[in-house]
């Protein structure tokens, strides 16, 4: 069982990478939302990993975080959700958006996923909830539009979700997106 790859990155082609380990070279699949945090070409990269051997091949699943892989083999466990899938899931959404979905039983949010359709939505639902431990969700969800599009626009400046639903709670009431970001930050810093 390969659990970590640690070497440097040959090639990027998404959603797979060529990772150089003292010569050998493992091709490893990874979900967009580790592909778009890896450093770039000959520079070094340390992978968590998930090998999946099949009767026709064998994969290797790459993830930056353990709680992107604990959420991937949650996934691979349930019926009809297989490793592609998956890596779909984790690139459509973060942890924290499929931990927050699933607390608050959102199926539309998991149909937004390529390959997800409204049964296997609602079966992922069932099958997950009390299953991504509160480790894994969003410590408090936004409560209006205007939190959920500070918190976005955090998240994509490169805070993770824990530190934008804790500069959420340090907001004014009835703040702007815009003067909620420039707060927001301020308190980050």
């Amino acid at each position: 069982m390969i659990g970590r790859l640690t070497g440097v990155i040959a090639e990027k082609t998404p959603p797979q990478i060529l990772i150089d380990v003292h010569g050998v070279g493992y091709e490893v699949d990874v979900p967009m939302s580790t592909f778009f945090n890896l450093p770039g070409l000959g520079e070094k990269v340390s992978l968590l990993t998930h090998f999946v051997v099949r009767e026709d091949a064998q994969v290797l699943f790459g993830f930056l975080t353990s709680e992107e892989r604990a959420t991937f083999r949650q996934l691979v466990k349930i019926s009809g959700v297989g490793p592609r899938t998956a890596l779909s899931i984790l690139s459509g959404l973060s942890v924290g958006d499929l931990a927050q979905a699933v607390s608050q039983q959102q199926a539309g949010r998991l149909v937004k996923v390529p390959g997800i359709g409204k049964k296997t939505a609602e079966r992922l639902l069932l099958e997950l909830k009390g299953k991504l431990g509160p480790d894994l969700s969003i410590p408090s969800a936004p409560v209006d539009d205007t939190q959920a599009d500070i918190a976005q626009a955090l998240v994509a400046l490169g805070y993770n979700e824990r530190e934008a639903a804790a500069s959420l709670k340090k907001l004014p009431a009835g703040v702007g997106v815009s003067e909620g970001i420039k707060l927001a930050l301020k308190a980050l810093s």
